[in-house]
């Protein structure tokens, strides 16, 4: 293997005149750099990122931690725009970016900052996490490590969060809904555990409120954020409350869910009811009908998310926070009726 003492002795400078060099110094003459670059290209000089980080005491790595990934949520592609946000910015920032997949039963096992510590990376971002993960309290008061979360607006000396402005975001949905005339308006929401969840039935209630309608909790399922949870719901809405025209679903997938089953029970969309959802998947601008939606940028989570922990990482910056907006995406999904 080529050294920089290789490309010392060929360039005839020392060797502390290359490790400058090739670190980016600004105190090496710049032909002399240019002349100790061209040399390690000419031997195929490749450094050793682990003597480098035993040097630096930085391994320029960063994780990201995803709770629970599997087969099923091949079909919304959430987490893989996040990933490749991470890894754009990481990768222009020089950073590699390891991936790191968890589930309860690992979790008993190993705490995130005990991951983290494990396999050498500086820092985290944490995608996926319920409000009742075991380690997350550890993350935010004990200051383990630097991390960034998403969606979980939590905040400490080394942790930041990324969210999409999700109760904007569903008050949104939910307005486009009244303005074209509905007036029973179901929501099928995620778990409870899901900070996402309780932000976005807030901005369900927030539209009804201001709009004089009353909100009825029992016009709200849950729907586990699964295409077979919208599904299951939306066959209980049918079942108990056929006043129902609208339904707003807090994930694009159980809105998918939420369709099928109308379908089954030939029940048209939007003819008969209305379906709004949440996040803009590849997949809701080619179902049948096109789903109307409210667009999250799922790569700029990622993006921005990888910028906040390496700015928390080398110092740069005082902010924790970062809240991103959302659009209405009105496609085939939902008709104006006369309002009653």
């Amino acid at each position: 293997m080529v050294t920089i003492k290789d490309i010392a002795k060929k360039a005839g400078v020392s060797v502390t005149t290359v490790s400058r060099a090739l670190n980016g110094h600004d105190d090496v003459n710049e032909e002399t750099r240019r002349k100790i670059k061209r040399v390690a290209e000419e031997l195929s000089y490749s450094p050793n990122a682990v003597a480098r980080s035993l040097v630096s005491k930085k391994t320029r790595t960063i994780g990201l931690i995803i709770s629970d990934i599997n087969r099923a949520g091949a079909k919304d592609a959430f987490a893989y725009e996040i990933l490749c946000g991470i890894n754009d910015r990481a990768g222009e920032l020089n950073y590699d970016l390891l991936l790191f997949s968890t589930n309860p039963s690992k979790q008993m096992e190993k705490s995130y900052s005990a991951l983290c510590k494990e396999r050498n990376v500086e820092g985290a971002i944490l995608s996926g996490l319920r409000l009742d993960d075991p380690y997350l309290q550890e993350v935010i008061e004990q200051n383990a490590f630097p991390c960034v979360l998403i969606d979980i607006p939590k905040t400490g000396e080394n942790v930041g969060y990324i969210a999409s402005d999700s109760r904007s975001g569903a008050a949104m949905a939910t307005n486009h809904l009244l303005q074209l005339g509905h007036r029973h308006i179901a929501m099928i929401n995620g778990h409870d555990r899901a900070h996402v969840s309780q932000e976005r039935l807030a901005g369900y209630r927030d539209a009804l409120e201001q709009a004089g309608v009353e909100y009825r909790p029992e016009l709200v399922f849950d729907g586990s954020f699964t295409e077979d949870g919208g599904a299951e719901a939306m066959y209980r809405i049918l079942l108990r409350h056929p006043e129902v025209t609208a339904v707003f679903c807090a994930s694009d997938l159980m809105a998918l869910g939420a369709m099928r089953t109308l379908e089954r029970m030939e029940r048209k969309v939007p003819d008969e009811i209305s379906i709004i959802g949440f996040d803009d998947i590849s997949i809701a601008a080619y179902c049948s009908p096109k789903l109307t939606t409210i667009r999250q940028d799922k790569y700029q989570l990622g993006y921005q998310g990888a910028q906040l922990l390496i700015d928390i990482l080398d110092k740069r910056t005082d902010n924790r926070k970062i809240l991103l907006g959302n659009q209405l995406i009105v496609r085939e999904s939902t008709r104006q009726i006369a309002s009653t």
